[in-house]
């Protein structure tokens, strides 16, 4: 199985920029995007044989997510926990016969960290989201985490300690939700490679230089190890400040 996560950063945006010929090109059995930014109605994709989900933000033009998956899940849910009604459409949970599917946008603490005790309570809900899951049926989650866990993976980690994304609060919280059970797929196959970023600034020849950040992440239950294949980032391919990300899975 061949699963596929973007943050497209406005999907009729990246749209515009082939987000549809990479697509097709890649045959996903599901794709994962993040950050949407729209509502419904705002576009039609004909994805021929997939189904599709949607979380919109109540916020126009912000955040959201949605899958498509050519396989039909057996249950969908919208929300953390049981509540279906969070307004900024950051995670949905499909269930299919042999394991959760989680795709997360998690909430960015800000460049002042206004909004990290928001993020926090975010990641403590996540967690505990994962593993009552997880007692049931192994889980992939995947998506835009907002945090880069490790030195390795962040091109300026010394200018950058303390920064929204790689506070200690966050990378911690990182190191709990792995410790918990889990593996982050792409270390797990490539744990010293460096240069693997996933998000790069705007700002002018920052992605030709790679300067990045890894912060979009493929996370497994380890009891999921064995069926692991392959996990990659593709920074080849544009119409996001983010890049895909990929699966590869036995299951």
């Amino acid at each position: 199985m061949k699963l596929v996560s973007w943050n497209v950063n406005g999907l009729r945006a990246c749209v515009r920029k082939g987000f549809l010929d990479y697509f097709q090109d890649i045959d996903a059995d599901i794709f994962c995007v993040q950050e949407t930014k729209l509502q419904e109605g705002q576009i039609e994709l004909d994805l021929d044989g997939y189904y599709q989900y949607w979380n919109y933000a109540l916020r126009k033009g912000y955040s959201g997510t949605a899958i498509f998956t050519k396989q039909k899940p057996l249950s969908v849910k919208y929300g953390l926990g049981d509540n279906p009604a969070q307004p900024e459409g950051r995670i949905i949970t499909l269930e299919f016969q042999d394991f959760f599917l989680m795709n997360v946008y998690t909430p960015n603490s800000q460049r002042d960290l206004a909004r990290l005790d928001v993020r926090l309570e975010w990641e403590d809900a996540l967690l505990e989201h994962v593993l009552a899951h997880d007692k049931l049926k192994p889980v992939v989650l995947c998506g835009d985490l907002n945090v880069a866990h490790q030195e390795i993976d962040i091109k300026n980690y010394k200018s950058n300690y303390g920064n929204s994304g790689f506070t200690d609060e966050e990378r911690g919280k990182m190191t709990r939700f792995l410790e918990a059970g889990f593996i982050d797929t792409l270390r797990y196959f490539y744990p010293n490679e460096e240069g693997i970023y996933t998000w790069w600034s705007y700002m002018k020849t920052v992605r030709e230089r790679n300067i990045g950040w890894r912060i979009d992440y493929f996370i497994v239950s380890e009891r999921l190890k064995d069926l692991l294949i392959d996990s990659h980032a593709q920074p080849t391919i544009l119409g996001s400040d983010h890049c895909p990300i990929a699966l590869e899975i036995n299951i």
